[in-house]
């Protein structure tokens, strides 16, 4: 059994993507835990059947399920991986994994994995999509979910963290092949958003990630997280895909990546602001 980490898994209904995953890090031998949020399909006996630990939570949103995951599974092991389920880890993510020792790494508390996104069947390689490092590995009670965010979860340590840069975590949603599910998804999503943003603007939240535009991949975005919640409503979505769309080469990505820059990066965004502009509304009834 693998005494360096341990993987947590977050599912709803995933019997489509959790093989795959489970597939691409059982060679690791590390203790899988899996915290579903109310699976109707064949989730739990895929689960089972790879020897996984699973608890039941329902859910809220995704930084409250990583919060929970968190602080009610007995990790035994001094680093965590947390994953998707629509993630897998590469051979070459899985080789550095395998050689990984924590003595190694006593003054680091968190390791960013580079991402390659695929949308129906096509890598976006452009629009500012890759590299893509996210912060998924980390010391076990050091890191945690930040709660100030609605809908991206982001996992958040104090002190040192390093990048990998060679190595990658594929994630491709098949469920997203289906254009109707997308929509519907991120309609949920941008519900959140707005509200996160709204929550914000009445400083009701706020970061849990010092800014900084030359500090890590996280204090990165909440740099330019600043800068967009300060733009004007309904011009930063032009503005955003046109950076994704042209400054950042997102054309190159051709009629797929068009389909995705335009709704993620465009009517995603719209969508948003114009919840915003409700909720403010509704908090102002008499203006």
């Amino acid at each position: 059994m693998n005494t360096e980490f341990s993987f947590i898994i977050l599912t709803f209904n995933e019997e489509q993507h959790l093989p795959r995953l489970l597939d691409s890090i059982k060679g690791l031998e590390a203790a899988v835990f899996i915290l579903d949020s109310g699976s109707k399909d064949n989730t739990l006996q895929i689960a089972e059947t790879y020897g996984a630990t699973v608890q039941q939570y329902a859910f809220t949103n995704h930084p409250k399920q990583w919060h929970f995951a968190l602080n009610n599974f007995s990790v035994q092991t001094p680093w965590v991986i947390g994953l998707d389920a629509d993630q897998i880890v590469t051979p070459e993510l899985f080789k550095r994994l395998q050689s990984f020792k924590s003595k190694d790494y006593e003054a680091i508390n968190g390791i960013y994995f580079n991402r390659k996104n695929i949308f129906k069947g096509k890598w976006i390689k452009y629009g500012g999509y890759y590299p893509k490092y996210l912060l998924k590995m980390f010391k076990f009670n050091v890191g945690y979910s930040d709660l100030n965010e609605n809908m991206d979860h982001r996992f958040v340590v104090p002190g040192k963290t390093m990048t990998w840069k060679d190595g990658h975590i594929i994630e491709e949603n098949l469920k997203e092949n289906d254009i109707e599910f997308w929509i519907a998804k991120h309609n949920r999503y941008s519900t959140l958003v707005a509200l996160e943003e709204f929550e914000r603007l009445q400083t009701i939240k706020q970061s849990a990630t010092e800014p900084s535009l030359f500090g890590d991949p996280n204090q990165k975005i909440a740099y330019l997280k600043n800068i967009w919640w300060k733009m004007p409503l309904y011009i930063r979505p032009f503005l955003y895909f046109f950076y994704r769309y042209f400054i950042k080469l997102g054309f190159l990505d051709g009629k797929t990546g068009f389909i995705f820059h335009y709704l993620q990066g465009f009517w995603f965004r719209l969508v948003i602001d114009i919840k915003i502009s409700e909720l403010k509304k509704k908090a102002r009834p008499f203006n």
